[in-house]
Formats: C-alpha cells, sequence, structure tokens
C-alpha cells in the first residue's frame, strides 16, 4: 500500500479527527482514508453515504473503546477529502470499483463491512465483486438499502427535489444543500450543529466543488429502469445468500429511510437488530449502540 501525505487540516478539525490519515491513489483518483488500530488487526471497513464523509464514523470508532481492530475510515471520491470528479462519473458501479481497488490496497483476506446511506449499497458492490479474493467475515447495517426497490415504489420528497431541473442544480451547488441542514434529518437536531456542522461543510466550501451530493442523489432509482437497479439486484442477491455474523441498528426518526427496518430484517434474518429514536445519521446520536454492533459481530 503506497501512501502519500494528505494535506494539513485546519486545527479546529484536526482535534477532532485523532487517527491516521493517509491519501491512496485508486485508480484515477485519490481517496482520503483514516485509519485506527493494529495494522495486523482484523479490518473493520466502516462506509458512508452522501453528503458526508469519513468525519461521520469519529465517535463510533472512539466507542469501540481499544478493541482489537483495524478501523479503515475512507471517503466516498467526490466527498469529504478525496477528488472531486465531474458529476457524470458518478455511478454505482464506479464508486463500487473504487472500493475494490481500495480494498485491495488495504491488503486484508477478510473483513468486517459496515455501510450506512449509499456506503451501504457501494460497499456491498465492491464487497460482490471481490467474492472468492476476499471475505465478507460479518455486515453492520445502518438506515440504508441493500436491493432495488419495490415495483410501484414511490421516490422520497428528497429525490424527487434532486430530480429537478436547474432549481436542484442551484440549491445543491450555491445553497450547500443537503450537507447545511444535515440536522433536521436526526432525532436530535442539535447532534449535527457547532463545529460538527461545520466539519460536514467544511469538504465542500468550495462551490466549484460541490457536484457529489447532486449526483449521489441521482444515483438512487426514480424507476426500475434506472441505471442503478441492476447492481442493487446482485446486491440483493449476494445479501440473502449471506450466512455470517449479521446486526443491523437503525435509527427509527430517519425521515428518508426511517420505514425500511423490516425490509432489511428480511434479507438477514440472523441479524441482531437494535432500533433507535435517532435520525438518519445515527452515528452522531448512538455511536455506543454501533460500536456494540461491531463487537458483536466481530467476538
Amino acid at each position: 500500500m503506497n501512501a502519500l501525505a494528505p494535506a494539513p487540516l485546519p486545527d479546529w478539525l484536526d482535534r477532532l479527527l485523532p487517527f491516521r490519515r493517509y491519501v491512496l491513489q485508486v485508480r484515477a483518483h485519490r481517496m482520503h482514508v483514516m485509519e485506527s488500530g493494529p495494522p495486523d488487526a482484523p479490518v473493520v471497513l466502516l462506509l458512508h453515504g452522501n453528503p458526508t464523509w469519513g468525519f461521520l464514523w469519529r465517535k463510533v470508532e472512539l466507542a469501540l473503546g481499544g478493541a482489537p481492530l483495524r478501523v479503515v475510515m475512507p471517503d466516498l471520491v467526490g466527498l469529504g477529502l478525496s477528488d472531486k470528479p465531474p458529476a457524470e462519473t458518478h455511478t454505482l458501479e464506479f464508486h463500487s470499483a473504487q472500493l475494490e481497488e481500495l480494498i485491495r490496497q488495504l491488503g486484508a483476506d477478510e473483513l468486517t463491512f459496515v455501510g450506512q446511506d449509499w456506503g451501504g449499497p457501494i460497499g456491498m458492490s465492491a464487497i460482490t465483486a471481490l467474492e472468492g479474493k476476499v471475505r465478507l467475515k460479518a455486515l453492520v447495517v445502518l438506515n440504508t438499502v441493500l436491493g432495488p426497490p419495490k415495483r410501484g415504489f414511490r421516490p422520497t420528497a428528497f429525490h424527487r427535489f434532486a430530480r429537478l431541473p436547474l432549481v436542484s442544480e442551484l440549491t445543491f451547488r450555491y445553497a450547500q444543500f443537503p450537507q447545511s441542514l444535515l440536522g433536521f434529518a436526526q432525532g436530535d437536531r442539535h447532534s449535527i450543529s457547532g463545529d460538527v456542522a461545520r466539519a460536514y461543510r467544511w469538504p465542500l466550501r468550495n462551490r466549484e466543488e460541490r457536484v457529489a451530493p447532486l449526483a449521489l442523489a441521482r444515483m438512487v432509482p426514480n424507476s426500475l429502469e434506472h441505471p442503478s437497479v441492476d447492481g442493487l439486484r446482485r446486491i440483493e442477491a449476494f445479501v440473502q445468500a449471506f450466512q455470517g455474523p449479521a446486526a443491523i441498528v437503525w435509527g427509527e426518526k430517519d425521515p428518508v429511510l426511517g420505514r425500511l427496518r423490516r425490509r432489511l430484517e428480511n434479507l438477514l434474518p440472523q441479524a441482531r437488530v437494535t432500533s433507535t429514536n435517532a435520525g438518519h445519521f445515527l452515528q452522531e446520536e448512538v455511536p455506543n449502540d454501533i460500536a456494540a454492533a461491531i463487537r458483536h459481530v466481530t467476538s
């Protein structure tokens, strides 16, 4: 693994991230990664979604309390401190390929995967593609989807808005939407405020780099003919066949995905389920519950 030095962070943000940080060249793009724990310990890969970055996992890592795990927290390309490619780059296949290469560079032959929001299907798409090369040891899912929508579904208000011409582009680009309003997706709106809210805005502070949030919102299917659907079907088949340890930690106050817990339970009948009053970004509200789920599946 040929790691490059990351760009320095402002002091107020650096204090919030007491982890090893590095940058990897992953195919044509640079990916920012944070890590903790012994380099030869079992790998736990934590993957965020839209529009956050690895910062989202800091409380979970700290709640693990020095567990003998190699905790890896990358930033998806387009978000966080990773490269910011143009909008047309963003597809499920692109992000899956990026993560496949990252996992190869980590050098692990097995891993535990923890995913939330788009991190769930992107991570599972990469792991599905690596079947036979890297073993999925255990799985923890948080407010995500791991399959295609059902026939007759209706996209959420957020995703319908993302399809509106011009107005969505102006709002996402010029108003820092939705990263400026993350607290409204929470059970406790104060869980994302002050320097924490500032930290979610900081990587996309330059207007020309605010491309991925809208592109990732449009990656969500608005019909069964959407380009993401085939990949989501492959993920669903893989998860249905997975017999290893699993856990679900769910934020019931999530206005985007809160109602989908039972669908994940049906896919993972062996999973231990923890239902909470958290919102969409539950890592900020219930990190101890998430850390307990990770300990459960890795013990």
